[in-house]
């Protein structure tokens, strides 16, 4: 089973099935509520506008908090590449058919999408391309940052209605099948993370320190 770009242990056509229903949730929950955990840490801590704010008073807003802290550093990176290096992609070694650091920032926004709509129970708003790549039509660096930051705006919509007493909930999957609320959140807030590192890379091989923001 996939949840936006996570592999899990049944397939689609499994997840009827009592037995793998049951292992996923003995062999899920646990790694899922220890992620969402520590991610939500993170980020409160890891981000200083976060932390001058007020406390969370649910897990909807604490969530919530999560996104923001990856929102805002994937913009970061987003806004710091020159947009004459947006279709900069690693060519030295074993990089065939990887992403260029557009298609980085777009793919973010696909799954953000996906999450989203997993949550609210909604079609996902969003042509997803080839790959989860999103809209070929979006090329310019303002489309890609736009694109980016909307994508962000719908994943909060879905992180607010989020309560302790739906976590456990097991709800359809764009993709098919379902999984536990708990799962398709921690797989929302992680996945920015893992193109984030990425991103970095990409712009230090163009000679651009991310902390900056600007080329050395």
């Amino acid at each position: 089973m996939r949840v936006a770009g996570h592999e899990f242990a049944c397939n689609p056509g499994d997840l009827n099935r009592s037995g793998c229903a049951q292992r996923l949730r003995r062999t899920s929950m646990t790694r899922s509520i220890l992620v969402v955990l520590v991610l939500t840490i993170a980020s409160l801590v890891g981000n200083a506008q976060i932390r001058s704010s007020e406390p969370p008073q649910n897990v909807a807003q604490a969530f919530d908090l999560s996104v923001t802290g990856a929102e805002q550093a994937t913009l970061a990176l987003a806004r710091s590449m020159p947009e004459d290096r947006y279709n900069f992609k690693p060519t030295r070694g074993a990089f065939k058919d990887v992403r260029t650091f557009a298609e980085l920032a777009k793919h973010i926004a696909v799954d953000n999408y996906v999450n989203g709509a997993s949550l609210l129970g909604e079609t996902p708003p969003i042509e997803r391309g080839a790959r989860e790549n999103g809209p070929a039509s979006i090329r310019t660096k303002a489309e890609v940052i736009k694109l980016l930051q909307d994508s962000f705006a719908y994943l909060h919509k879905a992180m607010n209605t989020v309560k302790e007493s739906n976590l456990m909930e097991m709800i359809p999957l764009t993709e098919g099948g379902e999984a536990p609320r708990l799962m398709v959140i921690s797989s929302a807030i992680s996945h920015p993370w893992d193109i984030y590192g990425q991103m970095i890379e990409y712009l230090r091989m163009n000679g651009i320190d991310p902390q900056k923001g600007s080329e050395t």
